[in-house]
């Protein structure tokens, strides 16, 4: 089967189209699946620049979030059969094959049916983010009906999934973008506040926006410098999630500290990367709900480029540019 294999770390020129094997089946309760498309994400571009979580493990194939169908299953699979059309985050951070193939294996319990309304690269777009977003905000700051959030970075993969997950929760949005077309596209989905991060104090515009008191909740996606002056941002007792590591000055943290605020960090790699069964099936459910949204109309995903399959490095270039919209997706049909 063809697939992007990378040999070692470094720029997008590492990734090499070659021929794998067709994977067999580890276990009774795993399917084989040909892949129809597979997400671009971030965290791909880090895995293939600095290399992966199991750098031995060469060649690697990347790629966390796949689409396709089911083509053979182990005997002990009870959820689909033959010809059904799945998605689901599985592999590509150097244990596991990822999703840069026409094929790949995966687990049942990891795989959740593909919205009918989607299309194969819309569904490939959506699983990291997805759960991202939802641990985010359902998991780690637990945000409930009529608080506030500010979302940084609102118009980016997970950005523009946060602001409609936070909407539907019956939360009021305020979200950070840098132009006119992300503004409106973002009001859209549902910001209630938009902030334009270019021009204006993300800061002080939060606070007047709050009558002076601060959000409840801000969920960063951007780090650095954003995150540490998003403490004066949130309220006290506020809370702060951030998808990056982090390092501010003693005086920043000195402020999120007196206003007794919560710091959370989300990587929804975790279950994957330590082998929690459980924490994995939880994300599936995640999978599921966000489907239920999508048919019924209440969830979209926005895939902004398509790639096929052997222009990867391509795909990767694009990411690391920064200040795209939406995802990015190689179609592998």
């Amino acid at each position: 089967m063809k697939a992007i294999l990378m040999n070692a770390p470094g720029e997008p020129e590492v990734l090499q189209a070659g021929e794998l094997p067709l994977p067999e089946l580890p276990s009774p309760a795993h399917l084989l699946v040909r892949l129809h498309a597979a997400g671009v994400n971030p965290i791909d571009t880090k895995l293939r620049k600095n290399g992966t979580y199991f750098p031995d493990n060469l060649p690697t194939v990347l790629g966390c979030d796949g689409a396709g169908m089911v083509e053979n299953i182990g005997n002990a699979v009870t959820r689909f059969k033959p010809g059904d059309e799945v998605y689901f985050f599985n592999g590509g951070i150097g244990s596991e094959q990822g999703c840069y193939a026409e094929y790949t294996v995966i687990h049942e319990d990891y795989v959740a049916a593909k919205p009918k309304t989607l299309s194969m690269a819309e569904a490939a777009a959506l699983p990291m983010v997805l759960i991202t977003a939802w641990e985010a905000l359902h998991d780690r700051v637990q945000l409930r009906a009529g608080q506030t959030v500010l979302i940084h970075a609102a118009a980016g993969g997970v950005g523009h999934v946060a602001v409609q997950i936070a909407k539907e929760m019956g939360v009021r949005v305020a979200a950070t973008v840098s132009s006119e077309a992300k503004a409106a596209w973002v009001r859209k989905l549902g910001a209630e506040k938009i902030i334009y991060y270019t021009s204006e104090d993300f800061v002080q515009t939060a606070l007047d926006w709050t009558d002076g008191q601060g959000v409840d909740a801000i969920f960063d996606t951007v780090g650095g410098d954003t995150f540490c002056r998003s403490f004066a941002a949130a309220r006290v007792y506020g809370k702060i999630v951030t998808l990056l590591q982090t390092d501010c000055a003693a005086g920043l943290v000195k402020l999120a500290r007196l206003r007794n605020q919560s710091i959370h960090y989300e990587l929804m790699l975790t279950p994957a990367y330590l082998g929690l069964h459980q924490a994995r099936i939880a994300q599936t459910r995640i999978l599921e709900s966000g489907a239920q949204l999508i048919e019924a109309g209440r969830l979209k995903v926005e895939v902004s480029k398509t790639f096929p399959l052997e222009q990867a490095a391509e795909a990767h270039r694009l990411i690391e540019e920064g200040h795209s919209t939406g995802k990015i997706v190689l179609c592998i049909d």
